[in-house]
Protein backbone atom coordinates (compact mmCIF):
# COMPACT_ATOMS: atom_id res chain seq x y z
CA UNK A 1 0.00 0.00 0.00
CA UNK A 2 1.27 3.20 -0.98
CA UNK A 3 -0.31 6.29 1.19
CA UNK A 4 1.35 10.02 -0.10
CA UNK A 5 0.39 12.90 2.35
CA UNK A 6 -0.98 15.83 -0.24
CA UNK A 7 -1.24 18.75 2.71
CA UNK A 8 -1.71 18.91 6.53
CA UNK A 9 -3.53 21.94 7.34
CA UNK A 10 -7.07 22.43 8.70
CA UNK A 11 -9.74 24.34 7.47
CA UNK A 12 -8.39 27.83 5.78
CA UNK A 13 -4.74 26.15 4.95
CA UNK A 14 -1.92 27.94 6.44
CA UNK A 15 -1.03 30.56 5.95
CA UNK A 16 -4.53 31.00 6.40
CA UNK A 17 -6.12 33.97 4.16
CA UNK A 18 -7.08 36.84 6.87
CA UNK A 19 -5.34 35.27 9.64
CA UNK A 20 -2.42 37.37 11.33
CA UNK A 21 -1.40 35.36 13.90
CA UNK A 22 2.63 34.77 14.66
CA UNK A 23 2.49 31.60 12.93
CA UNK A 24 0.77 32.86 9.45
CA UNK A 25 3.29 36.16 10.10
CA UNK A 26 5.77 33.89 9.96
CA UNK A 27 5.03 31.53 7.38
CA UNK A 28 4.50 34.26 4.75
CA UNK A 29 8.38 35.54 5.06
CA UNK A 30 8.71 31.64 4.66
CA UNK A 31 6.48 30.15 1.66
CA UNK A 32 8.29 26.96 1.94
CA UNK A 33 6.44 26.16 4.90
CA UNK A 34 3.44 26.60 4.06
CA UNK A 35 0.76 23.65 3.74
CA UNK A 36 -2.16 23.14 1.88
CA UNK A 37 -5.36 21.61 3.07
CA UNK A 38 -4.76 18.24 5.11
CA UNK A 39 -5.48 15.16 2.38
CA UNK A 40 -3.76 11.85 1.54
CA UNK A 41 -3.87 9.73 -1.34
CA UNK A 42 -3.68 6.00 -1.24
CA UNK A 43 -3.12 3.03 -3.37
CA UNK A 44 -2.74 -0.79 -3.21
CA UNK A 45 -1.16 -0.84 -7.23
CA UNK A 46 0.21 2.13 -7.90
CA UNK A 47 -1.91 2.42 -10.89
CA UNK A 48 -5.49 3.62 -9.44
CA UNK A 49 -5.78 6.57 -6.47
CA UNK A 50 -7.95 7.61 -3.85
CA UNK A 51 -8.16 10.47 -2.31
CA UNK A 52 -8.80 11.02 1.44
CA UNK A 53 -11.09 14.17 1.24
CA UNK A 54 -11.29 16.61 -2.02
CA UNK A 55 -9.77 19.93 -0.58
CA UNK A 56 -10.07 23.66 -2.23
CA UNK A 57 -6.45 22.77 -2.82
CA UNK A 58 -7.04 19.36 -4.60
CA UNK A 59 -6.05 20.91 -8.09
CA UNK A 60 -2.30 22.02 -6.76
CA UNK A 61 -2.30 18.80 -4.69
CA UNK A 62 -2.70 16.63 -7.63
CA UNK A 63 -0.20 18.93 -9.81
CA UNK A 64 2.32 18.40 -6.94
CA UNK A 65 2.40 14.49 -6.93
CA UNK A 66 3.77 12.58 -10.22
CA UNK A 67 1.78 9.64 -9.16
CA UNK A 68 -1.02 11.66 -9.69
CA UNK A 69 -0.32 12.91 -12.93
CA UNK A 70 -2.41 12.22 -15.79
CA UNK A 71 -1.63 10.13 -18.72
CA UNK A 72 -0.87 8.58 -21.02
CA UNK A 73 -4.12 9.42 -22.90
CA UNK A 74 -5.10 12.67 -23.05
CA UNK A 75 -8.06 12.51 -19.97
CA UNK A 76 -6.77 9.63 -18.43
CA UNK A 77 -6.24 10.26 -14.79
CA UNK A 78 -5.35 7.46 -12.16
CA UNK A 79 -7.41 9.14 -9.26
CA UNK A 80 -10.56 7.02 -9.08
CA UNK A 81 -12.25 8.21 -6.29
CA UNK A 82 -12.63 10.35 -3.15
CA UNK A 83 -13.32 8.92 0.51
CA UNK A 84 -15.23 11.75 2.52
CA UNK A 85 -14.45 11.73 6.12
CA UNK A 86 -17.31 14.46 6.71
CA UNK A 87 -19.78 16.76 4.31
CA UNK A 88 -17.50 20.04 5.75
CA UNK A 89 -16.37 22.65 3.41
CA UNK A 90 -12.61 22.32 3.58
CA UNK A 91 -13.34 18.55 2.68
CA UNK A 92 -15.76 18.47 -0.12
CA UNK A 93 -15.02 22.10 -1.66
CA UNK A 94 -12.53 20.30 -4.17
CA UNK A 95 -15.08 18.10 -5.73
CA UNK A 96 -16.43 21.00 -7.37
CA UNK A 97 -12.37 21.15 -8.93
CA UNK A 98 -12.74 17.63 -10.07
CA UNK A 99 -16.00 18.08 -12.48
CA UNK A 100 -13.55 17.96 -15.60
CA UNK A 101 -15.52 14.89 -17.54
CA UNK A 102 -13.49 11.93 -16.01
CA UNK A 103 -14.86 9.45 -13.74
CA UNK A 104 -14.98 9.12 -10.48
CA UNK A 105 -16.56 6.97 -7.38
CA UNK A 106 -17.35 9.18 -4.57
CA UNK A 107 -17.67 6.83 -0.52
CA UNK A 108 -19.65 9.17 2.13
CA UNK A 109 -21.96 8.01 4.52
CA UNK A 110 -25.35 8.82 4.26
CA UNK A 111 -25.76 11.46 6.18
CA UNK A 112 -22.38 13.57 4.25
CA UNK A 113 -23.87 12.40 0.96
CA UNK A 114 -27.56 13.71 1.66
CA UNK A 115 -25.42 17.10 3.05
CA UNK A 116 -24.28 17.26 -0.29
CA UNK A 117 -27.33 17.27 -1.81
CA UNK A 118 -29.58 19.02 0.10
CA UNK A 119 -27.99 21.85 1.73
CA UNK A 120 -24.40 22.07 -0.62
CA UNK A 121 -25.71 20.69 -3.52
CA UNK A 122 -22.35 19.37 -4.92
CA UNK A 123 -23.68 16.25 -6.24
CA UNK A 124 -26.41 18.23 -8.81
CA UNK A 125 -23.47 20.43 -9.80
CA UNK A 126 -20.99 17.74 -10.21
CA UNK A 127 -23.04 15.22 -11.70
CA UNK A 128 -23.58 18.14 -14.62
CA UNK A 129 -20.26 17.98 -15.95
CA UNK A 130 -18.60 14.25 -14.79
CA UNK A 131 -19.49 10.59 -14.25
CA UNK A 132 -19.63 10.35 -10.79
CA UNK A 133 -20.76 7.48 -9.20
CA UNK A 134 -21.83 8.36 -5.45
CA UNK A 135 -21.69 5.35 -2.90
CA UNK A 136 -22.72 5.41 0.47
CA UNK A 137 -20.46 4.06 2.93
CA UNK A 138 -21.13 1.76 6.02
CA UNK A 139 -19.08 1.68 9.16
CA UNK A 140 -17.56 -1.39 9.49
CA UNK A 141 -18.87 -3.00 6.27
CA UNK A 142 -15.35 -3.17 3.91
CA UNK A 143 -14.69 -2.41 0.86
CA UNK A 144 -12.54 -3.12 -2.05
CA UNK A 145 -11.06 0.10 -3.60
CA UNK A 146 -8.70 -2.49 -6.08
CA UNK A 147 -7.34 -5.93 -5.66
CA UNK A 148 -5.70 -5.60 -2.93
CA UNK A 149 -6.58 -2.29 -1.27
CA UNK A 150 -9.31 -2.46 1.51
CA UNK A 151 -11.08 0.08 3.46
CA UNK A 152 -13.45 -0.13 6.15
CA UNK A 153 -14.90 3.20 7.96
CA UNK A 154 -15.75 3.85 11.44
CA UNK A 155 -17.39 6.72 13.53
CA UNK A 156 -15.15 9.41 14.99
CA UNK A 157 -17.70 11.95 15.77
CA UNK A 158 -21.52 13.18 15.27
CA UNK A 159 -20.89 17.10 15.00
CA UNK A 160 -22.35 18.03 10.97
CA UNK A 161 -21.52 21.02 9.63
CA UNK A 162 -22.47 24.24 10.29
CA UNK A 163 -24.28 24.93 6.96
CA UNK A 164 -26.33 22.12 8.05
CA UNK A 165 -27.14 23.77 11.23
CA UNK A 166 -30.84 22.37 13.12
CA UNK A 167 -31.72 20.52 10.05
CA UNK A 168 -29.46 17.79 11.13
CA UNK A 169 -30.35 14.49 12.15
CA UNK A 170 -28.54 12.06 14.33
CA UNK A 171 -25.99 9.36 12.20
CA UNK A 172 -22.39 9.26 11.31
CA UNK A 173 -21.22 12.90 9.98
CA UNK A 174 -17.61 12.03 10.85
CA UNK A 175 -15.59 8.93 10.10
CA UNK A 176 -11.99 7.61 9.87
CA UNK A 177 -10.93 5.00 7.37
CA UNK A 178 -8.93 1.82 8.56
CA UNK A 179 -6.75 0.83 4.75
CA UNK A 180 -5.63 -2.58 4.77
CA UNK A 181 -3.19 -3.96 1.95
CA UNK A 182 -4.37 -7.73 1.56
CA UNK A 183 -1.09 -8.69 -0.11
CA UNK A 184 1.25 -7.11 2.47
CA UNK A 185 -0.80 -7.02 5.69
CA UNK A 186 0.04 -3.10 6.09
CA UNK A 187 -2.70 -0.92 7.67
CA UNK A 188 -2.88 2.38 8.34
CA UNK A 189 -5.35 4.84 9.50
CA UNK A 190 -6.57 8.10 8.80
CA UNK A 191 -8.79 10.28 11.13
CA UNK A 192 -8.56 13.81 10.85
CA UNK A 193 -11.56 14.31 13.20
CA UNK A 194 -11.10 12.43 16.88
CA UNK A 195 -13.27 14.10 19.40
CA UNK A 196 -11.98 12.02 22.35
CA UNK A 197 -10.21 9.14 22.22
CA UNK A 198 -12.67 6.68 23.73
CA UNK A 199 -12.41 2.53 23.74
CA UNK A 200 -13.99 2.79 20.27
CA UNK A 201 -11.13 4.67 18.36
CA UNK A 202 -8.71 2.85 20.36
CA UNK A 203 -9.64 -0.58 19.15
CA UNK A 204 -9.18 1.27 15.48
CA UNK A 205 -5.40 2.10 15.89
CA UNK A 206 -4.28 -0.43 17.87
CA UNK A 207 -2.60 -2.60 15.37
CA UNK A 208 -2.15 -0.38 12.53
CA UNK A 209 1.12 0.43 11.24
CA UNK A 210 0.64 3.85 10.48
CA UNK A 211 -1.70 6.22 11.95
CA UNK A 212 -2.36 9.85 10.86
CA UNK A 213 -4.46 11.37 13.38
CA UNK A 214 -6.27 14.75 14.55
CA UNK A 215 -3.50 17.25 15.01
CA UNK A 216 -5.77 20.46 15.08
CA UNK A 217 -4.92 22.38 18.49
CA UNK A 218 -2.20 22.15 20.96
CA UNK A 219 -4.54 23.23 23.76
CA UNK A 220 -8.64 23.24 24.21
CA UNK A 221 -8.15 26.96 24.14
CA UNK A 222 -5.91 27.68 21.49
CA UNK A 223 -8.56 30.12 19.74
CA UNK A 224 -8.95 32.10 22.70
CA UNK A 225 -5.08 32.23 23.66
CA UNK A 226 -4.54 33.48 19.98
CA UNK A 227 -6.85 35.69 19.29
CA UNK A 228 -8.49 33.95 16.89
CA UNK A 229 -12.11 32.89 18.12
CA UNK A 230 -13.56 31.87 21.50
CA UNK A 231 -14.42 28.13 20.88
CA UNK A 232 -12.95 25.24 22.51
CA UNK A 233 -11.39 22.59 20.47
CA UNK A 234 -13.77 20.15 21.93
CA UNK A 235 -16.47 21.69 21.14
CA UNK A 236 -15.84 21.79 17.40
CA UNK A 237 -14.80 18.02 17.42
CA UNK A 238 -11.05 17.99 18.02
CA UNK A 239 -9.65 16.64 21.20
CA UNK A 240 -6.26 18.99 21.89
CA UNK A 241 -2.40 17.03 21.43
CA UNK A 242 -1.00 18.25 24.70
CA UNK A 243 -1.99 17.84 28.11
CA UNK A 244 -2.89 14.81 30.58
CA UNK A 245 -5.93 14.12 28.54
CA UNK A 246 -4.18 15.03 25.57
CA UNK A 247 -3.99 12.74 22.26
CA UNK A 248 -0.44 12.87 22.26
CA UNK A 249 -0.02 10.44 25.25
CA UNK A 250 -2.35 7.91 24.03
CA UNK A 251 -0.53 8.18 20.44
CA UNK A 252 3.13 7.92 21.45
CA UNK A 253 2.22 4.20 23.10
CA UNK A 254 0.74 2.71 20.31
CA UNK A 255 2.67 0.32 18.29
CA UNK A 256 2.65 2.14 15.34
CA UNK A 257 5.42 2.11 12.87
CA UNK A 258 4.66 6.14 11.97
CA UNK A 259 2.58 8.47 13.95
CA UNK A 260 1.61 11.27 12.17
CA UNK A 261 -0.38 14.25 13.07
CA UNK A 262 -2.61 15.91 10.36
CA UNK A 263 -5.00 18.00 10.35
CA UNK A 264 -3.49 21.13 12.19
CA UNK A 265 -5.11 24.49 12.66
CA UNK A 266 -2.83 27.48 11.40
CA UNK A 267 -2.74 28.53 15.37
CA UNK A 268 -1.03 25.45 16.78
CA UNK A 269 3.18 25.77 17.11
CA UNK A 270 3.19 22.31 16.04
CA UNK A 271 3.48 23.47 12.18
CA UNK A 272 6.81 24.74 13.74
CA UNK A 273 9.75 22.85 13.13
CA UNK A 274 11.76 25.19 15.63
CA UNK A 275 9.11 25.17 18.65
CA UNK A 276 9.39 23.49 21.74
CA UNK A 277 6.36 21.60 21.07
CA UNK A 278 7.43 20.24 18.05
CA UNK A 279 10.62 19.32 19.81
CA UNK A 280 7.89 17.43 22.31
CA UNK A 281 6.79 15.43 19.89
CA UNK A 282 9.88 14.02 18.55
CA UNK A 283 10.72 13.20 21.74
CA UNK A 284 7.79 10.99 22.07
CA UNK A 285 8.42 9.21 18.62
CA UNK A 286 6.00 11.41 16.59
CA UNK A 287 5.35 12.89 13.54
CA UNK A 288 3.48 16.15 11.93
CA UNK A 289 3.00 15.66 8.08
CA UNK A 290 3.82 17.15 5.11
CA UNK A 291 3.21 17.62 1.46
CA UNK A 292 5.46 14.66 -0.57
CA UNK A 293 5.41 12.56 2.48
CA UNK A 294 5.25 9.05 1.37
CA UNK A 295 4.66 5.76 3.58
CA UNK A 296 4.90 2.20 2.28
CA UNK A 297 3.13 -0.54 4.15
Amino acid sequence: MLVHCLGVAAGGGYPQWNCACPGCREVRTAPERASAHAGLAVSGTGDRWFLLNATPDVHHQINADPSLHPGPGTRETPVAGVLLTDAEFDHTIGLLVLREGSSLEVFGTTPVLAALTDHFPVRDLVSDYADVRWRTVHIGKPMYLDERLQVTAFATGSKPPRYVGHHAGPGDWETGYVLHDQVSGGTAVYAPTVPSWDEHFAEQVADADCVFVDGTFWTDDEMSRRGTGDRPGRSMGHMPVSGADGSARHLAALPARRKIYVHVNNTNPILDEGSAERAELAALGIEVGRAGLEVEL
